[in-house]
């Protein structure tokens, strides 16, 4: 049973940084991809940014691009979410997620962090 655990999320203010973590267990991560998503309370979820655990390739949202790098490391099962120059509308919870690559859905999430960013 795939496993994913965030962690990192908490309060920063407007400018500054925070690094969230998703430890990932119960599968074999090399045929998945991991992604990042955020939700904000009375809208839907937001794709953030992805990574293929091999090869490491990766693509981000507009809205956070330039600002936020998404990484794994391959012997720890765990996958970064580095947040650069925080805005006040990044605020929201954090949630880590795992497809097989090729597939559409993303079949496994995680609890979420929140991560709230004040000006």
């Amino acid at each position: 049973q795939v496993q994913l655990v965030e962690s990192g999320g908490g309060l920063v203010q407007a400018g500054g940084s925070l690094r969230l973590s998703c430890a990932a267990s119960g599968g074999s991560f090399s045929r998945f991809v991991m992604g990042w998503f955020r939700q904000v309370p009375g809208k839907e979820r937001e794709f953030v940014a992805r990574i293929n655990w091999v090869g490491g390739s990766t693509y981000y949202a507009d809205s956070v691009k330039g600002r936020f790098t998404i990484s794994r490391d391959n012997a720890l099962n765990t996958v970064y979410l580095q947040m650069n120059s925080l805005k006040p509308e990044d605020t929201a919870v954090y949630y880590c997620a795992a497809r097989v690559v090729g597939g559409g859905n993303y079949n496994y999430w995680g609890q979420g962090t929140q991560v709230t960013v004040s000006s």
